[in-house]
């Protein structure tokens, strides 16, 4: 029985090999659940050591999608930094670098 290639591991997959592993399974048990080469599950593993990553999450400071669309905007209409800025409700200083990018 030959298995398909399949070349991505989704989000969710990825949680199970570090959960799987966690719980003391190896890497071919992993992979035989999944339907996937150990070559593949080896690689999740391997790319931070045996040791799961920490979930990511956004900085409180940074822009959301919605702000940096309304900056765009607001530069486009020829606005100035100081009025975006109290629109955004804060001051200059707080996002210097999101601001720079959009010049």
């Amino acid at each position: 029985m030959e298995r398909q290639r399949k070349h991505w591991l989704s989000a969710e997959q990825k949680r199970e090999i570090w959960r799987m592993w966690r719980e003391g399974e190896s890497l071919s048990v992993i992979a035989r659940m999944l339907e996937r080469q150990p070559s593949g599950v080896y690689r999740v593993v391997h790319k931070t050591g045996g040791i799961s990553p920490v979930a990511r999450k956004r900085s409180a400071r940074s822009l959301t999608l919605a702000e940096r669309e309304e900056i765009s905007r607001a530069l486009g209409a020829g606005r100035t930094m100081g009025e975006i800025a109290r629109q955004l409700g804060g001051e200059i200083d707080h996002q210097p670098g999101d601001f720079a990018q959009w010049r």
